[in-house]
C-alpha cells in the first residue's frame, strides 16, 4: 500500500490510476454538493428530456395535422351554477399545484431550522395538495372518457391525435405527482418521528422539495402549451 507523502503541511496524493482509486474510495463530493442532491438533479435532468420530447412531439403533431384541433377552452369547460366557464377545472388544478410549491418551500425553511413539527405539517399539507390535484385529474379523465368519448386513438371533437397527446402528457405528469405525494408523505412521517434528529441534517427535505418544485414547473409548461395554446 502506497504511503501519502507529506509536503509541508499539505498531503500529496498518489498520481495516476492509484490516485483515482484513492479518491473514489474516499467518497469525494464533486463541487461540494452532497450525493443525494446531485443524484436528484441528475434524475430531474433526465426527466426534463422526457417531458421535452413529449411536448415537442405534441407541438409537431398539432402543427402537422390537417384535421382541426379541438378547442381546449371548450373541451375542458365546466358548467357551474348555470354558467359555462372555460378551463375552470384546469385553473383550480393549477392554483392547487402552485400553492403546494409555497408550502413545500416553507417546509424546507423550517427543516433547516430543525423545527420538525412545522416541517412535517407543511410537508403533509403539500402532499394533501398533490392528492387533491390527482383527484381532480381523475375527475377530468373520467369526464373526457365517459361523457366526451375521448380515447387514445381518437375523439369525436376533431384530430384523432388529441386523445393520445392528452393521455400521454397528463398521465405521465400525474404519475409523477402521485409518486411525489407518496414520497413526501414518507419523508414527512420520518421527520415527525424524529429520524433525522440524531444526524441533525434535514437535507432530505430539500431534496424532496427539488422533486416537487420540478413537478410544479413541468405543469406550468403543460398548462401553457397544451391547455392555453
Amino acid at each position: 500500500m502506497s504511503e501519502m507523502i507529506h509536503t509541508g503541511s499539505a498531503l500529496s496524493m498518489p498520481d495516476g490510476m492509484e490516485g483515482f482509486v484513492t479518491d473514489w474510495s474516499a467518497d469525494k463530493q464533486a463541487f461540494n454538493v452532497p450525493w443525494g442532491k446531485a443524484m436528484m438533479w441528475i434524475f430531474l435532468l433526465s426527466d426534463t428530456f422526457i417531458f421535452t420530447c413529449f411536448l415537442t412531439s405534441y407541438m409537431s403533431v398539432r402543427m402537422s395535422t390537417t384535421v382541426p384541433w379541438p378547442d381546449t377552452s371548450e373541451v375542458f369547460a365546466l358548467t357551474l351554477f348555470g354558467n359555462h366557464i372555460p378551463l375552470i377545472l384546469i385553473a383550480i388544478m393549477t392554483f392547487i399545484l402552485i400553492s403546494s410549491s409555497g408550502t413545500m418551500a416553507m417546509a424546507v425553511n423550517f427543516g433547516y431550522r430543525r423545527d420538525r413539527n412545522k416541517t412535517a405539517l407543511l410537508m403533509f399539507a403539500t402532499a394533501l395538495f398533490g392528492a387533491s390535484f390527482v383527484g381532480l385529474q381523475a375527475f377530468e379523465w373520467t369526464k373526457l372518457i365517459m361523457e366526451e368519448g375521448v380515447r387514445p386513438w381518437g375523439n369525436p371533437m376533431g384530430a384523432a391525435q388529441f386523445g393520445a397527446c392528452f393521455f400521454m402528457i397528463t398521465g405521465f405528469h400525474g404519475l409523477h405527482v402521485t409518486a411525489g405525494v407518496i414520497y413526501l408523505s414518507i419523508v414527512a412521517f420520518k421527520v415527525k418521528r424524529g429520524d433525522y434528529e440524531e444526524k441533525g441534517n434535514y437535507e432530505i427535505v430539500e431534496i424532496a422539495g427539488l422533486y416537487w418544485h420540478f413537478v410544479d414547473l413541468v405543469w406550468v409548461f403543460i398548462f401553457a402549451f397544451f391547455y392555453l395554446w
